[in-house]
């Protein structure tokens, strides 16, 4: 059984904490910092770091890495088009990772960079570990991909299974659904989405993970094709937005400046 935990860094990252309860071996993903892990494994010195999944290269994903390699002897699996700190094994799009019994299947998904990736594992429950692509309620800035490569990213995420369970790496999700709701401020299951993390992190607590279904109904940037959503975008702009990707460039460009 595989037990999932976030463990805090900086600000606002999460570096989540993938555990085997069977085996007692650990991986995590995009520890931008390594003293939350370090800490973590020396309070628990049972268990043993395996693996390192990066998703992108900002230093707030991968500024831990090398102190963890060196304390753990950890493989680091990270995207091939990005330079990766003490990456051993680098991945494409199709490429599978396994570890603590689970098989991940990597999703390229450019946009926030030109490189990202995401880990999707199916089985025994769907799990996404999206990066900065998809967020609660939202999606990562445009760093260095277009807006259409991003749209193409969230659609593909947007796909897989309602009920997966996405984690991704920041707790911006209160800013997201305000974000949210400027754009859909009729969506009833967005309201109470609002007001469920209102009360979540009024109490210190965390928001995720979140899960496709959900997304799909209260992520204005999943909801492009949707009359409401675009009618909000052609607002923001001033003109007709007449693709799905003209409509979240416009809603990008939106939450850059709400």
């Amino acid at each position: 059984m595989i037990q999932i935990d976030a463990l805090p860094a900086f600000s606002d990252n999460y570096i989540w904490l993938l555990q085997d309860t069977a085996t007692q071996c650990c991986a995590v993903v995009d520890p931008g910092d390594a003293q939350p892990v370090l800490d973590w494994l020396s309070a628990n010195p049972q268990w043993r770091l395996t693996d390192i999944l990066i998703t992108h290269h900002h230093h707030d994903h991968v500024g831990g890495v090398e102190a963890l390699k060196a304390a753990t002897g950890a493989r680091v699996h990270g995207p091939v088009a990005e330079s990766i700190p003490a990456r051993d094994v680098a991945l494409s799009d199709g490429d599978h990772v396994q570890t603590l019994g689970l098989d991940f299947e990597v999703l390229e998904v450019p946009g926030h960079t030109l490189g990202h990736i995401a880990f999707y594992s199916a089985i025994p429950r769907p799990l996404l570990f999206s990066g900065d692509t998809l967020f609660a309620g939202g999606c990562g800035r445009l760093f260095e991909g277009t807006p259409g490569q991003m749209h193409a990213s969230l659609q593909r995420l947007s796909a897989l299974p309602e009920g997966t369970q996405v984690y991704c790496a920041h707790e911006y999700t209160l800013s997201n659904l305000r974000f949210a709701q400027a754009v859909e401020p009729d969506n009833a299951v967005l309201q109470q989405r609002l007001a469920d993390v209102e009360r979540l992190r009024a109490e210190q607590r965390i928001t995720l993970p979140s899960r496709i279904g959900l997304e799909r109904q209260t992520n204005p940037f999943l909801r492009t094709t949707e009359t409401s959503v675009k009618q909000k975008a052609d607002e923001w702009t001033g003109d007709a937005n007449l693709t799905p990707v003209s409509v979240f460039a416009a809603l990008r460009s939106w939450k850059n400046q709400f």
